[in-house]
């Protein structure tokens, strides 16, 4: 029963910080990037879909995304889809492609996205922290029920602690990455 708690919270823990990675993707940093525009939604026969699901997204140079529709009708909800993002990003269509050039990030602006990242980090902290306390009870109700010793109580308690530091430290660890790519000119 215990080792279930433990691993339901390791699995649990470790997704909160997939998620946290998942998010930073989308972050722009200066750099050319498909994960930076495949989420956005783009209106495709009355319903929308990501935009990785109707055009390939690649990256030209350092600096510049090229998108490919796979049907012509699509490029106007794509242009759309990027300039609605609050991305800041303008594209540029020749025919059948897109071109979407990533402009400097100014001194001010990198400090905004800096201060993004760092409330996303609390918030995936306060998410390992929330798993932390949901298996604390469960192994509480263990001892209510008298499934488990007090000794084993302490030594499960003690455990579930010490993921939990593991994860944040993770976090913390991803964060300081994020940031130093960020303030990178």
């Amino acid at each position: 029963m215990l080792e279930e708690l433990k691993k339901d919270a390791r699995d649990r823990m470790a997704k909160c910080v997939q998620t946290f990675q998942a998010e930073l993707k989308k972050q722009r940093t200066g750099r050319a990037h498909p994960s930076l525009v495949e989420h956005l939604k783009v209106m495709y026969y009355d319903a929308e879909v990501p935009l990785h699901q109707v055009a390939s997204i690649n990256v030209e140079d350092g600096r510049t995304l090229v998108i490919s529709p796979w049907e012509k009708t699509v490029v106007p909800a794509i242009e759309k889809a990027i300039h609605k993002s609050d991305l800041g990003l303008t594209p540029m269509t020749a025919g059948t492609v897109i071109r979407v050039p990533m402009p400097l990030l100014t001194e001010e602006r990198r400090r905004e996205i800096t201060k993004v990242v760092r409330h996303d980090a609390e918030n995936a902290r306060v998410a390992v922290r929330n798993v932390r306390r949901d298996v604390m009870s469960g192994i509480k109700d263990l001892l209510k029920e008298k499934s488990i010793s007090q000794d084993d109580e302490r030594r499960a308690e003690s455990e579930v602690q010490k993921l939990t530091d593991k994860y944040v430290a993770d976090i913390d660890q991803v964060l300081a990455a994020k940031e130093k790519e960020i303030m990178q000119v």
